[in-house]
């Protein structure tokens, strides 16, 4: 079973469904940002499922929702979430944000800084809808992301989450020594978080920096070695060093 199933709800209750409490709806958004900040993505969606089964009107865990998917590399999934949330809320800026970013990643550049520039008409002091420009902004090869990515550390300067984010973003696209300088700087921000050493660790691998990305592998495990995302970057660097290895011995062979 996917885990789109899992996400389902019937829609013809929806009418008919009242939230349950506001304690636990906010416990829920409260476990899900919990989830992000540790790099679980895959929980984080759930707790967003879970918060819209009980109250389909939230437009925090619809956008929630389509950006973790977003994170798990579904694209596709993302869009039709997206798709699904702007029936509901067509000018909820982080919706609007979500949906630009999920077509950006599906290569649809023209309607994604479309969705874009809506989102910024509607929520300019929103950290995720800079983000998602820059987002954007990266798919296009246009200039002046790193504007919009600065504009999103100028709205919420203190906390660690967000360069980190865009670090991801600039890692998805390949610009590995920007994703290392902003992850380093989620890093002095805030050290005790696993997810943001594995991802300085991919970083410095992807820079060919070996004992750096070891010694940042090493405290991501030391710290959280349950942590999803620290499991995936550790498997990534075995299977990366093992096909190293055995470019060398390849390479050896045939000089002799």
């Amino acid at each position: 079973m996917s885990r789109f199933e899992n996400l389902e709800f019937d829609r013809r209750t929806e009418r008919k469904t009242e939230p349950t409490g506001l304690s636990d709806e906010e416990r829920r958004l409260c476990e899900a940002d919990a989830a992000l900040r540790r790099g679980d993505f895959e929980l984080a969606l759930r707790c967003y499922a879970k918060v819209l089964e009980t109250n389909p009107r939230n437009p925090v865990a619809w956008a929630g929702q389509v950006r973790m998917l977003i994170e798990l590399g579904d694209f596709d999934q993302a869009n039709r979430w997206a798709d699904s949330a702007m029936e509901r809320f067509p000018r909820d800026p982080e919706v609007l944000a979500a949906k630009s970013v999920a077509l950006a990643r599906k290569g649809d550049w023209r309607a994604a800084l479309a969705f874009s520039d809506a989102a910024l008409e509607e929520g300019a002091a929103v950290p995720y809808v800079w983000l998602a420009r820059g987002d954007v902004l990266m798919a296009g090869r246009e200039k002046r992301a790193d504007y919009c990515f600065g504009k999103a550390l100028a709205v919420a300067p203190k906390d660690w989450v967000w360069p980190w984010l865009i670090s991801r973003v600039f890692f998805y696209y390949r610009r590995f020594s920007l994703a290392l300088k902003f992850v380093s700087q989620a890093v002095a921000m805030d050290g005790a978080q696993a997810v943001v050493w594995a991802d300085m660790g991919r970083c410095q691998h992807a820079l060919g920096l070996a004992g750096a990305a070891a010694a940042s592998f090493a405290q991501a495990k030391q710290l959280d070695g349950s942590c999803p995302e620290v499991l995936i970057a550790l498997e990534e660097s075995q299977e990366i060093g093992l096909a190293q290895r055995l470019t060398g011995i390849m390479r050896r062979w045939f000089r002799v």
